[in-house]
């Protein structure tokens, strides 16, 4: 008895070799490698990138949002943090829920962003101004003196009011406090002013 073989391998392969060339040609353009298409010359097609560097840290998050641009320093002339920010351990815990700014009595402060004043009054023992900005963003500013009145809008660089005493801060300072959706957070972040943190070994090897 005769066996009829059939060239089924032959027939796989010619099918796979139709297929892969029917996977590999795109119509207008060439293809270079996997996810890399060029478009033919002409072509108004976009083709993706990836974002360079200075679009990603202008896209850095900043706790659960994302700042657009730096906030401007507040205060005219050198910049100087006498207090820095210290995270409490819980809602209700002891820190420095902001930084305390190097100034004089009487020295200009001005908005570090766009806004609208939210409130402004004395608190126990010192005045302060407080304003919404975009993203979830909250400042405050004590003590201050201030013309402004809730409602009012400000814009960067606008001068908001005068440092004045009272309060924790120590006389010819300003503290500022930043909230992100009811959360206090590093001001500093704001104005690029901090650094990654870096790890080092902490000990010689054994």
């Amino acid at each position: 008895m005769k066996i009829r073989v059939r060239s089924i391998p032959a027939r796989l392969f010619a099918g796979s070799l139709v297929l892969s060339v029917v996977l590999v040609t795109v119509p207008g353009g060439s293809v270079h490698s996997a996810g890399a298409i060029t478009p033919a010359a002409g072509s108004t097609a976009a083709v993706p990138r990836d974002p360079s560097p200075a679009t990603a840290r202008s896209a850095a998050p900043v706790g659960s949002r994302a700042h657009r641009v730096l906030w401007r320093w507040p205060l005219d002339g050198t910049r100087a943090v006498v207090a820095a920010y210290r995270a409490p351990a819980h809602e209700y815990g002891a820190g420095h829920r902001g930084v305390d700014l190097a100034t004089t009595a009487g020295a200009a402060v001005r908005a570090p962003a766009e806004g609208t004043v939210a409130f402004r009054g004395t608190v126990v023992d010192r005045p302060l101004l407080t304003i919404e900005h975009a993203g979830g963003t909250v400042s405050t500013f004590e003590p201050l003196e201030s013309a402004l009145a809730p409602g009012d809008s400000v814009s960067a660089g606008d001068e908001i009011g005068r440092v004045a005493a009272g309060g924790h801060a120590a006389p010819g300072t300003i503290h500022l406090g930043v909230r992100l959706d009811g959360h206090y957070i590093n001001p500093l972040l704001l104005f690029g002013e901090t650094r990654r943190a870096v790890l080092l070994p902490c000990c010689a090897p054994l």
